[in-house]
């Protein structure tokens, strides 16, 4: 753990732990769900996390610098999978070999349930910052949703989503490895901005003039 020199005005009682980035007090991969998405993004199972970053990164390839079309892709990847198993049920017949399980190319029932149960929770998360109960929680959502707005004009969908899902399968690995270098980096800049806000406050607003307020007359 790296060591760091601080200010007078920095130090901490060694009984009192560091707070942690946005101030969560759960594990990251509590915090991405718990589940086998949390594994995937944290780099748990390495070949799974790397099969599903080659192939989406295959994906992209093909839509962006291939300039395939989605249905062009689907229907010449339904061929394929429709020439494979026709010469896989009917060489069943005349070599050694066991016909093709229908049960190996059917999706198990939950995964769908885990689909429906996050996007139900992003959906009640999105309700939830909508109420406006957490004011600040609601203007960090519309500010990220108009900055978002704002990039989507210079990149087209297909590279929006690729380098959301790089972002996605990098950051919070990589915030894993090095978490207590970013959370330190994160206190200072959060010290530094309070300090540079005081010091706007104390040299430039507090000087500007104010007119006396007057009562409001009273009928």
């Amino acid at each position: 753990m790296p060591i760091y020199s601080s200010d007078s005005d920095d130090a901490r009682p060694s009984s009192a732990p560091p707070k942690k980035l946005f101030g969560r007090d759960k594990p990251l991969h509590a915090i991405l769900g718990g589940g086998k998405a949390a594994e995937v993004v944290l780099w748990r199972n390495k070949n799974l996390s790397a099969a599903i970053l080659i192939g989406a990164t295959v994906l992209w390839s093909l839509f962006e610098v291939g300039e395939y079309n989605f249905v062009t892709l689907l229907c010449h990847v339904s061929i394929i999978m429709m020439l494979v198993l026709f010469v896989w049920s009917m060489g069943a017949g005349f070599v050694d070999w066991s016909p093709p399980d229908p049960r190996a190319i059917t999706i198990p029932e939950s995964i769908f349930r885990w689909l429906f149960a996050e996007m139900n929770r992003i959906l009640l998360k999105f309700y939830h910052v909508s109420s406006g109960k957490d004011l600040r929680t609601f203007l960090m959502a519309i500010t990220f949703l108009w900055i978002l707005s704002g990039i989507g004009n210079y990149f087209s969908s297909i590279n929006l989503l690729y380098i959301g899902f790089l972002g996605l399968m990098s950051l919070p690995a990589l915030y894993e490895r090095y978490q207590s270098d970013v959370d330190y980096l994160a206190r200072k800049g959060n010290k530094d901005m309070k300090k540079l806000y005081k010091k706007i406050d104390t040299n430039f607003l507090n000087k500007i003039p104010r007119g006396p307020v007057k009562d409001k007359k009273k009928y």
